[in-house]
């Protein structure tokens, strides 16, 4: 599972995304302490929970390769939002001809040594891996039309435009229209913008406040977080930041936030031909759904879903 920064130096140890505040849901001292030790947060995987993770990764290239398309975007599930009705945390564009190995994803992570944020590209593999439960994730990914596609793969291969995009200080919870901070998706949907959006002055505004007026033309709308009294802990969160969002929102307890879903909407909107696939993997079992209808939580077959066994050479422990 191997990635590589835009930047030159490596070294990242774990993602961070909106997820975070989800365990804002367990109020205590050690739920706390755990918050600020996120970053040392390791996976541990037997031999045979790897092997179907390469698998499956290996199906979702597949179907990449089978597409056509140059790029595409992926969401995976990530820790579990289900309080903020949410099932997917962090997305970015896989490419195919990456430098970092065909379809590898370019994203935005929170490089914890450095505590920054920082461009990274990641492997298949390493992307499905984020998934916070890794016998049971999702994987969504959306096909765009051939103009929107390769305005995508060209912004995104671009190094220049991805280090324009990225803002220099980090929040979880970044308010969708502020360039006071940003968070993983929200780098994501301004990169778009600056490749749909265009032409973009380089020498003129912060490349951030032009994708964000355009995307406020384009109608497009973040994720509403009603988080209730768990807003008021914000503040004590190192990832968690309040004063970038607007007032009235505050005394609502309301983050507007760019979520891997209001991302999807925004871009079936724009493009009503792309194309969605979702998969969901318990264990061997794949199901995959061509479509806009999300799949169940328990990953259940229906319809004219396919049902994949991943292919396995140990036992699952």
């Amino acid at each position: 599972m191997h990635g590589k920064r835009v930047t030159a130096r490596v070294g990242l140890r774990f993602s961070l995304s909106f997820g975070l505040f989800a365990g804002l849901t367990l109020c205590s001292p050690a739920a706390h302490a755990g918050l600020v030790n996120f970053c040392d947060k390791d996976q541990h995987l037997s031999p045979g929970q790897q092997d179907l993770l390469f698998s499956f990764a290996g199906l979702i290239k597949a179907e990449l390769e089978r597409s056509g398309v140059s790029s595409a975007l992926l969401a995976r599930s990530g820790l579990n939002l289900s309080r903020f009705d949410q099932r997917y945390s962090h997305a970015g564009i896989s490419l195919k001809a990456s430098e970092n190995g065909p379809w590898s994803v370019r994203q935005l992570y929170y490089a914890c040594d450095e505590k920054r944020p920082r461009i990274f590209d990641q492997g298949m593999a390493g992307f499905v891996l984020g998934a916070d439960n890794p016998k049971h994730s999702f994987i969504s990914v959306l096909l765009l039309p051939p103009d929107a596609t390769q305005a995508m793969s060209q912004s995104a291969a671009d190094k220049r435009l991805a280090l324009a995009s990225l803002g220099p200080t980090y929040s979880a919870n970044a308010y969708a229209f502020s360039t006071r901070y940003q968070n993983c998706n929200q780098w994501l949907i301004e990169l778009l913008a600056l490749a749909w959006g265009g032409p973009f002055d380089a020498a003129g505004q912060n490349p951030r406040e032009q994708a964000q007026r355009w995307l406020r033309l384009q109608n497009y709308r973040p994720t509403p977080i009603h988080a209730g009294p768990l807003a008021d802990f914000a503040a004590l969160i190192p990832w968690l930041h309040t004063d970038d969002h607007p007032e009235q929102d505050l005394r609502e307890r309301r983050f507007q936030i760019s979520m891997p879903t209001a991302i999807e909407a925004f871009v079936h909107a724009r493009y009503p031909a792309t194309q969605r696939l979702e998969f969901c993997r318990r264990g061997r079992e794949v199901v995959i759904r061509r479509g806009w209808t999300p799949l169940p939580e328990d990953c259940s077959a229906e319809g004219d879903d396919e049902h994949v066994l991943l292919s396995q050479t140990r036992n699952l422990n």
